[in-house]
């Protein structure tokens, strides 16, 4: 009596066999009815599990086709479309913004050398040194 051994096919074999389409869409028919497992058809004709899965993919239903429909009304896109014009010009202003600051930052550096005295404030120190009562705020020289 034959047994199952005798007829498994080498790798070569089952790599230039082919099956037919009808073949196929009987398959996946009978997966998308419930009547088998993928698994069970992989092990029953020795197909690897991504080609059983394309056959799903090309004969079966819509359910096994990885399609997404977004459905976006006009107002959302209207919306998305003015922030984010909104948000470049912003950043466009951030940018003109960053340019004066480091101008500014220039011509202090440059007065100083020019004049030799400090022009950036040194917040460690008080602006004043209070002396004396409290009531006078005036700063002492």
């Amino acid at each position: 009596m034959a047994n199952r051994e005798q007829f498994k096919l080498t790798l070569q074999e089952r790599r230039r066999r082919t099956f037919s389409e009808t073949f196929k869409r009987k398959k996946v028919q009978e997966v998308e009815l419930g009547m088998i497992r993928i698994s069970e058809i992989c092990r029953q004709y020795s197909v690897s599990h991504t080609a059983v899965r394309k056959w799903l993919y090309i004969y079966g239903s819509d359910k096994y086709k990885q399609e997404r429909l977004i459905i976006e009304s006009m107002s959302d896109t209207k919306t998305i479309k003015e922030l984010r014009e909104r948000m470049a010009e912003l950043e466009r202003m951030v940018g003109q913004k960053q340019i004066e600051v480091e101008f500014y930052k220039k011509m202090i550096d440059l007065a100083q050398e020019h004049y030799g005295i400090e022009i950036k404030k040194n917040f460690s120190t008080p602006p004043y040194a209070t002396s004396g009562s409290k009531e006078n705020n005036t700063p002492s020289v």
